[in-house]
């Protein structure tokens, strides 16, 4: 059970997919697919919606999601947010588990059952850039970034490394398969 939390626009669902299609018998669950709808999530004190928080998701759903795939790798069907469904029959017996998300590590229950810890992370420029070059639904508000999601970024990082042990992190690596550079 492999996870993979980072910061946004950091290349974890890039990582994840190839992954997935790398290991025979996987399945992937992306924390993305559980956000709340745009009504159920709060907004701060300067008018910004509080994505990057453990309320603005539906963290028990996807437990059941996890938990599903634990139990019954073999008929575990996950699906990531650009709609495709994975289902891999295992003819050895040995089973992969592919999590990623922003918040992996700020749930414990979820924390509880990781078997390999990472955290994928890129400077503050490359992150901005890639984060103003993507289109959201709804929109991100000017000063959002450097208002709301890069301060919680750096928030739950600092929890992360207060709390979690055995955790890799990854950049150089990681950032040359994202680019190609390794198969």
């Amino acid at each position: 059970l492999d996870s993979f939390p980072g910061v946004t626009n950091g290349g974890k669902t890039t990582l994840a997919n190839r992954l997935k299609k790398s290991l025979p018998n996987s399945s992937l669950i992306c924390q993305d697919d559980y956000f709340k709808s745009e009504a159920e999530v709060e907004t701060d004190e300067r008018g910004f919606k509080m994505y990057d928080v453990l309320e603005a998701l539906n963290m028990e759903d996807m437990m059941t999601a996890v938990h599903k795939c634990i139990k019954h790798p073999n008929e575990a069907e996950t699906s990531n947010r650009m709609g495709k469904v994975f289902q891999r029959k295992s003819e050895d017996g040995i089973y992969f588990l592919i999590i990623e998300g922003f918040l992996l590590y700020s749930y414990k229950p979820l924390s509880s059952v990781f078997t390999r810890r990472y955290f994928l992370t890129v400077p503050y420029e490359e992150c901005k850039k890639r984060r103003s070059s993507r289109v959201y639904v709804p929109p991100d508000p000017p000063g959002y970034f450097d208002g709301h999601v890069w301060p919680m970024y750096l928030k739950h990082k600092d929890e992360m490394e207060e709390t979690e042990r055995e955790i890799v992190k990854i950049l150089p690596f990681y950032q040359r398969i994202i680019n190609g550079s390794l198969s």
